[in-house]
């Protein structure tokens, strides 16, 4: 994935998210109540809360937010089971797609994903049927400022356990294997850096590039449809924006 559609691409959330703050928030806290509910309400205890934690700061999500959620998860033993599935398929032009949800009810999740597939000209797949173009990767991005050092970041993330460390025009991105994840951003928190994003993501091995502008603006409207459902974590993919 090039450098600038994945900025494109994080300009896009980031302006999305000021309109849409409140959903985001919302999938946001769903996410920390599943890892509470699994792990306990201790980030230092429980990795995948630390992680959830990292992830919701780098979206700007307030403090209190965080803190009011995980305290709702620990105290609220009856609330609603949600429960983890991923859907493959392909978008117009061939497009991989996979879409990472939270539900309490698994039919009509897969209904309306199954729904939109079919409108917006793709098709839902089965398990594994995309998913093998995607390798799981560990992501952090810091925003290149003048404070940054380029060679003293890249050594503490190779340090630290970081896989790869490429530099683009307007950031830094750091990839980890999913298990070093954790160990790396936090030793990378503690040095005083601040992520625009950090969070375990599919990374695509190769890309697709769509040329017919209507499966453009059908393969836009896919992934817009399936980002704004309740249900939907987070929604990944192999097209190539780039201009």
């Amino acid at each position: 994935m090039s450098g600038h559609s994945k900025w494109a691409n994080i300009k896009h959330k980031k302006e999305k998210s000021d309109a849409q703050r409140g959903k985001i928030f919302t999938k946001l806290g769903r996410e920390i109540a599943v890892v509470v509910k699994q792990g306990g309400p201790d980030p230092e205890a429980n990795s995948k809360l630390k992680d959830v934690i990292a992830k919701a700061k780098a979206a700007n999500m307030p403090n209190d937010n965080i803190m009011r959620s995980i305290k709702k998860a620990a105290g609220d033993v009856d609330s609603t089971s949600y429960e983890e599935i991923t859907y493959e398929g392909y978008g117009p032009g061939g497009v991989a797609v996979i879409v990472e949800t939270m539900t309490d009810n698994r039919n009509r999740t897969a209904g309306d994903i199954r729904h939109y597939f079919d409108k917006f000209g793709g098709n839902l797949g089965t398990t594994g049927c995309v998913s093998f173009m995607f390798s799981k990767k560990g992501v952090i991005l810091i925003e290149k400022t003048d404070k940054q050092n380029e060679d003293d970041l890249m050594m503490e993330a190779l340090d630290a356990g970081a896989e790869d460390f490429n530099v683009e025009d307007e950031y830094f991105e750091i990839l980890t294997d999913p298990d070093e994840f954790s160990k790396v951003r936090e030793a990378l928190e503690k040095k005083g850096y601040e992520f625009i994003e950090a969070e375990i993501s599919m990374i695509p091995a190769t890309m697709t590039k769509l040329t017919d502008p209507k499966q453009i603006e059908l393969m836009d409207k896919l992934v817009e449809h399936l980002e704004d459902m309740d249900d939907v974590q987070n929604v990944y993919h192999n097209w190539d924006q780039d201009e």
